[in-house]
């Protein structure tokens, strides 16, 4: 995905994208690539491309990550072929995490609490919001 803004503009707050609108996107460039495909299919991939994405951004172990689809050895080849692509994407999804718990922060939270609630938060949010793909 493109931007006009830098990861740094959304920490800083000098501009307002968060996950909802980072999703929005997402969901946009996966069915851009992949056409007009089956609906399920299509949230089948986003799944797999967040899930990328969220790992990046949080610092996780790439094989750790694809260690869990080990048992799809195409679900791994494609995610490892995607990796490079979805770096700026991770980036851009790191930087709006990280908002969150600066926010969290300056609300007088200790950090670990921040990071916890925002990881409940975000939970919460990928499970209640699927892509609309239709």
């Amino acid at each position: 995905m493109e931007w006009e803004f830098t990861p740094e503009d959304v920490v800083k707050g000098v501009v307002d994208y968060g996950l909802a609108e980072f999703r929005r996107d997402l969901a946009e460039e996966v069915q851009l690539n992949m056409g007009a495909e089956d609906p399920l299919r299509l949230r089948r991939v986003f799944d797999l491309v967040y899930d990328l994405c969220y790992a990046l951004a949080t610092s996780k172990d790439l094989e750790a990550h694809l260690a869990a689809y080990a048992y799809d050895p195409p679900t791994v080849q494609f995610l490892r072929e995607l990796q490079p692509a979805m770096v700026e994407n991770a980036t851009m999804l790191g930087a709006i995490l990280q908002r969150s718990i600066m926010d969290h922060v300056a609300a007088g939270q200790p950090l670990e609490r921040a990071i916890a609630e925002v990881d409940q938060w975000h939970r919460a949010f990928v499970a209640e919001n699927s892509p609309p793909f239709s």
